[in-house]
């Protein structure tokens, strides 16, 4: 009897395998929602699930495919507990693919604190969803984001053929903002890039930097074959065979040797003669002198808007190349200037010693993105203004810029805002693109952030951040229609959005709270946000 069932057991597991494209089907039919073969095979790449078959057909248990998925969507349940009943699960757009939520131009530049393009396309586009049943805004319209940070709104807007107008105090983000909404000339764009390109080749072989990489990268690679062999190490350490603290010390203190050596023989010289800026203190010497030598060559040329396309992709190289460790890209804390073991990769890692690569991968990644965003875009106008959001004159401002635009705000007026204020004492919105401001001589205008990180989060810094955002609101006023729709996104801990919206003459007609699922903080636990609809009081 017992062999009996056996058999059957095994008749019952192999009349639940599938394939691929049979699990991607599946499982679209079963979630309701389309799940493409890339995303069952990434269930299998990252052990999610248990691959079955040989590699060259890869078969799946549907019923391990159901059990894996009933688990992801307890995840709501207990993401309600926690948060409460209102939360607006479909608002957690947990549907999409990382690929999906930083389309196009939306990652051509790092930028924390942005909301993901289907928040915006949710309540810009009257079209967009089955649930939603009021219609916000239509095309034509303008919308306004008062804290435009790197332009999401503005991208989405153009992208919806909706018109839209941005500010931001920071130099730096107007710059990203405008550089993903102008329609670009991709062809001289990728003849001046490769030629940049060449002019950097052209400076490293007088230096023996890429040399020294090298050779450093192949005595790495045999070094860690040795020592932290893929999977075996982590699987040790995991299983808490391998004290990994003790262990990866040991071995980072063995690899030093060799790397002092390389760094004697190639005549490197390591770190910078000062440290007084960003720029000396986070820079090994030889990515220095790179990022002066493209910096300089960029300024030479003539059309300006080529010259800030070049100087988005040069701020996103140089950001990758700061003298930090893999896990500490996010919030620095010490320059790194040796090789060193790394929790994140579980092997010996090392600093870097140029910025060819990463120029390289994002150039071609910033003329891909630019040439996608064009097939997309709409005969609509978008701009971003720099300056103080409390009183900007956006009309004369826009004036200067574009007379059209300027005629269309007096005549139809702006129909509603979508925007994230900064979220009270938590982000140093300057400070995060520090580097920037020094390669391109921007004027930081720290003290007139509202709601900065070094103001905390006391009493009077509250009151001032309640303050700074009923200002933006009143100063907006101005230029809106009369039965305008204002959405603002926040994580409003401190219940500050009620007073916010009094001192500015409005109430607050709707809110929704929403899961925030896809952050890049360690801490992945339960987190909201609220868009709070707002509309003139009386």
């Amino acid at each position: 009897m017992q062999e009996k069932i056996g058999q059957n057991t095994l008749f019952d597991q192999a009349d639940n395998l599938i394939n691929l494209h049979e699990a991607s089907l599946w499982a679209s039919e079963y979630l309701n929602r389309e799940v493409t073969v890339s995303n069952i095979s990434y269930l299998l790449q990252y052990g999610r699930i248990k691959r079955h078959g040989n590699n060259g057909n890869p078969l799946i248990d549907k019923n391990e495919l159901k059990d894996y998925y009933d688990r992801t969507n307890k995840k709501e349940n207990e993401w309600k507990e926690k948060l409460g009943k209102d939360l607006n699960w479909h608002l957690s757009f947990v549907e999409y693919k990382e690929s999906e939520r930083t389309k196009h131009v939306h990652r051509l530049h790092p930028y924390k604190g942005k909301f993901i393009p289907q928040l915006v396309e949710y309540f810009l586009d009257k079209h967009k969803d089955e649930f939603k049943k009021e219609v916000f805004f239509n095309p034509g319209d303008i919308v306004l984001d008062p804290f435009c940070g790197s332009g999401t709104t503005l991208v989405q807007a153009n992208e919806l053929g909706i018109n839209a107008v941005g500010i931001d105090i920071s130099a730096f983000n107007v710059m990203i903002s405008n550089v993903k909404i102008e329609k670009h000339n991709i062809f001289e764009l990728h003849r001046i890039i490769k030629d940049l390109t060449y002019q950097l080749e052209e400076f490293q072989q007088n230096r023996n930097n890429v040399n020294f990489e090298e050779r450093l990268l192949a005595e790495l690679n045999e070094f860690n074959k040795k020592y932290f062999p893929a999977p075996e190490y982590k699987r040790k350490v995991r299983k808490g065979l391998i004290d990994e603290a003790r262990y990866g010390k040991e071995k980072e203190e063995e690899f030093l040797p060799i790397y002092r050596q390389l760094v004697s023989e190639f005549h490197i010289k390591i770190k910078q003669d000062k440290n007084g800026t960003f720029l000396d203190k986070w820079f090994l010497s030889p990515v220095r002198e790179e990022i002066d030598f493209m910096f300089e060559n960029i300024k030479k040329l003539k059309d300006p808007q080529i010259k800030k396309t070049l100087a988005v992709i040069l701020s996103r190289t140089v950001r990758s190349c700061r003298a930090t460790t893999h896990a500490d890209l996010a919030t620095l804390k010490e320059p790194v200037t040796t090789t060193y073991y790394c929790k994140k990769h579980g092997k010996v890692c090392k600093p870097i010693f140029t910025i060819l690569g990463w120029w390289k991968r994002y150039s071609i990644d910033t003329l891909n993105r630019l040439s996608e965003f064009n097939k997309l875009r709409t005969a609509t106008k978008q701009i971003c203004l720099i300056g103080d959001s409390r009183n900007l004159d956006i009309i004369k401002e826009v004036k200067k810029k574009d007379s059209t635009l300027a005629e269309m705000l007096k005549n139809k007026k702006i129909a509603g805002i979508f925007s994230s204020p900064p979220y009270v004492g938590l982000i140093n919105y300057h400070e995060q693109h520090a580097y920037a401001y020094e390669i391109f001589g921007f004027e930081r205008k720290d003290e007139l952030e509202i709601g900065p990180l070094y103001k905390g989060q006391g009493r009077e810094a509250r009151e001032s951040y309640t303050e700074g955002i009923a200002q933006t609101l009143l100063n907006s006023k101005k230029f809106l229609k009369d039965d305008y729709n204002v959405f603002l996104v926040a994580n409003d801990k401190y219940n500050l959005y009620p007073r916010i919206a009094e001192l500015a003459g409005m109430k607050i007609v709707n809110q929704y709270k929403r899961p925030v699922l896809n952050r890049v903080e360690k801490d992945r636990s339960a987190y909201a946000e609220i868009i709070f609809h707002l509309k003139e009081k009386y």
